[in-house]
């Protein structure tokens, strides 16, 4: 089976928008957290910086078209350009695209919908600006390709949902390159308050110095934070000059269902997808995971211990950026496949505050995994080129 390749990544998020930016901030021992007015109230969330704010608007502002699409939309305009030319490609290449996203486009869904209990009235753009295919259409348009463009919403493992479709669409060689990835503008008043609703998410205040306590398998409280962001990398088959890692193998697994929310009390869908993508590798090659681990007591602690059973005495280090920056939901596997590709490309481990683990081999192989509501769990098996 061809190898597929990871030629370039992008992303912007509370770490910011450039991989040498990124990389400084994980190595960095204090989140990226900032406090919003939410529902009235302050709120801990993972906001993007200054800078990266300033570049989302000027892209709404160099086209009367972008003028009133969602962030969203904008945040994953922004890191395709990025990544596409950073990869080579140009508008001579067909390329698919597929960049999901959990809630859409949740910052003009509110507006509008808020508008329309005033007023009765829907307002004229409301429909086309909020379809779930709204972000891969525009990303299509702006980048100019003839090739496939998929969206779809799979919750939090929505990005590698995304990778697994080009995976499959470049093994079944129906597509050369493919774009994958997802984006998320979730810090709005209804968002949060769904969150809060939950129970899961974060009580702490910015004094605390981990608000989110992501691996801290001792904790007795929730501790999530909503974190905004999106990230794609482009892939392609073979073993291409500028390939920066590899995809091994993919694994996926979906839970039964015994709450809207919830996944076993040992993570059979994890066991599941990650047995999958480790099926021609062994365990003992596998040097760190990247978890989900949003911050919830059993979020964190299910997935923990499916990894105990897939590994036993030999297990991995292990390692979050939700404590660092929040969950991101549907962008927050590419984000955690970022991490991996940066632990990879500069071989050092950066682990979580909350577990001691020493770093005693070269990094060479990691898997990374994602999960969302209902337990649709995604692992990736990603190799140094």
């Amino acid at each position: 089976m061809s190898k597929i390749a990871i030629t370039s990544f992008a992303s912007i998020s509370p770490l910011g928008n450039s991989a040498s930016q990124i990389w400084e901030n994980y190595k960095k021992e204090e989140p990226c957290f900032s406090e919003q007015f939410l529902d009235g109230s302050p709120t801990i969330v993972g906001s993007l910086d200054e800078n990266s704010v300033n570049l989302i608007e000027e892209i709404r502002q160099s086209d009367s078209n972008y003028k009133e699409v969602d962030p969203s939309v904008l945040y994953a305009l922004y890191v395709s350009r990025l990544a596409v030319k950073k990869a080579g490609w140009h508008s001579g290449h067909d390329f698919g695209i597929n960049i999901g996203s959990s809630r859409g486009a949740t910052f003009l869904f509110e507006k509008y919908f808020k508008s329309y209990l005033e007023s009765g009235k829907a307002q004229t753009l409301a429909s086309p600006t909020t379809t779930l295919g709204n972000i891969s259409s525009w990303i299509a348009h702006d980048l100019q390709t003839n090739g496939p463009e998929i969206s779809h919403s799979i919750t939090c493992s929505t990005a590698l949902h995304a990778l697994l479709n080009g995976v499959a669409w470049l093994r079944s060689r129906m597509a050369n390159r493919f774009l994958v990835g997802g984006s998320e503008a979730p810090l709005t008043d209804f968002t949060i308050a769904q969150m809060r609703a939950l129970k899961i998410y974060s009580r702490a205040s910015l004094q605390e110095k981990f608000p989110n306590q992501a691996l801290d398998l001792n904790k007795n409280v929730n501790t999530m934070i909503l974190g905004e962001g999106a990230a794609v990398c482009c892939l392609e088959s073979g073993t291409p000059e500028n390939a920066i890692a590899y995809i091994e193998e993919v694994g996926y697994a979906t839970e039964i269902l015994e709450h809207n929310i919830s996944i076993s009390a040992e993570a059979t869908c994890f066991q599941k997808s990650m047995k999958m993508a480790l099926k021609n590798t062994p365990i003992e090659a596998v040097d760190v995971v990247v978890m989900h681990a949003p911050g919830t007591i059993k979020g964190d602690l299910t997935e923990y211990k499916a990894i105990q059973k897939i590994f036993g005495s030999s297990l991995p280090l292990l390692t979050s950026n939700k404590w660092k920056i929040g969950h991101t939901f549907g962008a927050s596997g590419l984000l955690s496949l970022e991490f991996a590709l940066l632990m990879l490309q500069n071989n050092e481990f950066i682990g979580v505050p909350f577990l001691e683990q020493i770093q005693t081999k070269p990094i060479q192989t990691i898997l990374v995994n994602a999960v969302g509501f209902g337990g649709n769990a995604v692992s990736v098996l990603l190799t140094k080129a």
